[in-house]
C-alpha cells in the first residue's frame, strides 16, 4: 500500500523550527508549554507526548521537569526520525523513546502513563471522542491530561473565511469546538475539565510572524525554501490571521483529571 505523502516533512520540519524554534513545530516554545504544564509536577512521571513531532518538548518534559520516562508518538516518519535523532544526540535513550504509530488507539495498557500531554497535534485527529477515551484509558487513575490545540468557535459549517484558510494550509485539519473537546472529555470520564482560549495571544503572535515572513526575515525564510513557497505561506498566514480576528480560530490549553476511583 502506497502511502499518502507526509504533512511534515524533512524540508518543512526545517521552516517551521526557524519560525517557532529548534525542535518546535507549533508557536509559543517552552513559555507555551510550562503555561500548559502548570502546577503539575512531573518529577518520577510517565508521560505520553501525542504528536511529539521533531522532538524540541519531548526532551524538554525530561530534562526540564524531571519526567522519568516520556514516550513521544507519531504518525509520521520524517518527525520521527529526526526527533530520534534529537534523543540520541542528548543521550536519552533511556529516558525517551520515540515511536511511530499508526492512526487509531494506543499501543499501551490501561493504566499506564501519570501524565498524557499535546500540543497542537490533535487538531489532525477527527474522532475527537474516541481520542478523549484512549487518553482516559492509558492515564492511570489521579492522572492529568495536559494539552493544547488548534480549535474552532463552534461546531456549525465553517465560514468562507474559514475555508478559505484550511484550504491554504492543507494539513489535514480536523478543527472542532471547546464545547465538543470540553463534552469528549467530560463524557469519557474526566473531571475537572478547564480549556482557555489563547486567541488573542496567538492572534498578536501570528502578526508578528507574518511581519518576519513577508519582511524581517523574507529572505532568511526563501533560502531555505522558495519564492513561491514563501508566497503561499505568507497567503496562508494572513488567511489565518483573518479568522483569527473574528475569533473563529481559537486556540485554547486544555487540562483535566482522571480520577482516583476509576
Amino acid at each position: 500500500m502506497i502511502e499518502p505523502p507526509p504533512y511534515y516533512d524533512r524540508s518543512h520540519i526545517e521552516f517551521l523550527e526557524k519560525l517557532w524554534g529548534d525542535g518546535y513545530l507549533s508557536p509559543g516554545g517552552p513559555d507555551e508549554v510550562k503555561r500548559i504544564l502548570g502546577d503539575v509536577d512531573l518529577s518520577k512521571a510517565t508521560v505520553l507526548d501525542i504528536g511529539c513531532g521533531s522532538g524540541g518538548i519531548t526532551v524538554s518534559l525530561v530534562s526540564d521537569y524531571g519526567a522519568q520516562k516520556v514516550i513521544g508518538i507519531d504518525v509520521e516518519t520524517d518527525v520521527c526520525q529526526v526527533a530520534s535523532q534529537r534523543v540520541k544526540k542528548l543521550g536519552l535513550e533511556k529516558d525517551i523513546d520515540i515511536m511511530r504509530v499508526k492512526p487509531g488507539g494506543f499501543p499501551y495498557d490501561d493504566a499506564f502513563f501519570d501524565v498524557v500531554f499535546s500540543k497542537d497535534s490533535i487538531v489532525h485527529i477527527e474522532d475527537k471522542e474516541q481520542l478523549a477515551k484512549e487518553v482516559f484509558r492509558v492515564l492511570k487513575p489521579g492522572g492529568h491530561f495536559l494539552g493544547s490545540d488548534w480549535l474552532r468557535s463552534n461546531d456549525d459549517a465553517p465560514s468562507p473565511e474559514m475555508l478559505h484558510y484550511l484550504k491554504l494550509e492543507d494539513l489535514g485539519f480536523e478543527m472542532a469546538s471547546p464545547n465538543r473537546y470540553s463534552h469528549a472529555l467530560t463524557k469519557a470520564g474526566f473531571q475537572d475539565v478547564f480549556l482557555s482560549n489563547r486567541n488573542r495571544w496567538y492572534t498578536q503572535k501570528a502578526k508578528r510572524e507574518v511581519l518576519d515572513l513577508s519582511k524581517v526575515m523574507r529572505q532568511e525564510f526563501e533560502d531555505i525554501s522558495s519564492k513561491q513557497y514563501m508566497d503561499l505561506t505568507i497567503k496562508t498566514w494572513n488567511a489565518m490571521i483573518t479568522v483569527l480576528e473574528t475569533g473563529e480560530h481559537c486556540p485554547h490549553h486544555i487540562k483535566c483529571k482522571k480520577p482516583f476511583n476509576k
